[in-house]
Order: structure tokens, then sequence, then C-alpha cells
């Protein structure tokens, strides 16, 4: 059954849409994602995502998120909020369950979209975005890590991104291990076994090239950002 957390937002989501729909989809022509990195699906519309990582294999399930992140931001964040942290005028779509029931609820709103008393409240993108576009979208919509999933960290997180901007790590792939365990901790909102937090991002940016210390700093930056 759907996660109890977004079960609490689908009643206002009719009043939560009608409100951002003033300014946001109601204008908004869906803007196409570059999906050649993925694998095929076919061309009848699946119900379950085939792009997790026990069906899919952990390449593709990372190639997925970050086609989901560009697809999501693209053409989701303006309502549903950055990292898919709603603000709370539509529902937080982090709490759709990571199930094939989750799934079919998912796909059908994407597919169909949303009207109400004829009123656009969410475009159908099924036919413009088409079904790898959604599977990867909902890939990185289920891996968004929980309210709160760092917290634990945050000291130690701050630690590792200052000496990360000071370039003053001596052991890179110590750090790394590191910020892979903090990560294995950090629960995803879906109920997805993996949450792609910001630890777990900065740990696969971060190389014994010094060169890739800033970037993994600026994305513990946005993430303890984010947690605040």
């Amino acid at each position: 059954m759907l996660n109890r957390g977004f079960l609490r937002l689908v009643p206002g989501l009719a009043v939560g849409l009608a409100a951002t729909m003033v300014w946001s989809h109601g204008d908004v022509v869906p803007q196409a994602v570059n999906t050649d990195a993925l694998p095929e699906v076919g061309e009848e519309w699946l119900t379950e995502n085939p792009y997790r990582a026990d069906k899919a294999g952990d390449e593709v399930w990372q190639t997925a998120i970050e086609v989901g992140a560009s697809g999501y931001n693209q053409n989701c964040a303006r309502c549903h909020g950055l990292g898919a942290v709603s603000g709370g005028l539509a529902p937080d779509v982090r709490y759709l369950e990571a199930s094939e029931y989750g799934d079919e609820w998912y796909v059908e709103r994407f597919q169909s979209g949303y009207t109400q008393d004829g009123i656009t409240k969410m475009p159908a993108f099924g036919e413009i975005l088409g079904q790898k576009a959604a599977w990867a979208i909902r890939t990185y919509i289920e891996t968004r890590a929980d309210d709160g999933a760092l917290d634990t960290h945050i000291d130690r997180l701050k630690e590792i991104r200052d000496q990360l901007s000071a370039g003053t790590i001596d052991d890179p792939a110590a750090v790394r291990d590191e910020l892979m365990v903090i990560a294995s901790e950090a629960a995803t909102a879906s109920g997805a076994p993996v949450a792609d937090s910001a630890a777990r991002v900065a740990a696969l940016q971060l190389t014994d090239d010094p060169a890739s210390f800033k970037a993994a700093a600026d994305t513990l930056t946005v993430g303890l950002s984010a947690a605040n």
C-alpha cells in the first residue's frame, strides 16, 4: 500500500496543485529529457520501475538517477520542490512508496496528468516525455533521503566539507569510505533500500585527484543546507 506520509498529502492534492498551477504548470511546456544513456523498456507502458538496482543493476540505476534528476528539475521541481522536497503546496512525492503499487499510481498520473473542473492541475507528460524519462524521474524521486536522514552525522559532514574546501584531505580513499558508511545509514522517504544522499554523491565524486575535492565539498554544502 502507499506510504502513509504520502497518503496524508493526497487529500489535499487538488487544493495544493490548484494553488501552484496559478504560476506553474498552467503556462509551462514540458521539457524533453535526454534518455539515450538508458536501456530501452519497450513500447507498452510498464507498471513497475525497471531501473531499480535489483532489476537493472547498479550502473543503470545510477544513470537513471542522473537522468531523472535532470528531468525532475526541468519539469517537476517548480511544483514539487527542489530535491523533491515539497514546500507544502503540492504533495511531497518522496513519500510515494517504492513498490509496484506506488509505481502504478505514479505512472498513471505521469501519463494522464490531473484535471479538475476543466482546469489542468498537472499536465499529461506521458506522450511528450516518454516511458524512459518517466521511470528515470521515478528512480530519482524514490531515492531521495528522508527528512533528517543525515542529522546524526551533520557535524562530521561539515568537518569533511571544510577539509575538502581547504584541500587538507590526506587520504581521500579513507574519507570516501567514511562517506559511504554514513550514506548507508541514510533512509529514504519511499522505503527504497538506498538513499542517493549528499554523502553518497560526494563519495562518488571524491577521487585521489585534488580537483575532485571542490565538487565533493559543493555537494556536501548543498546537502547540509537542505538538511537545515
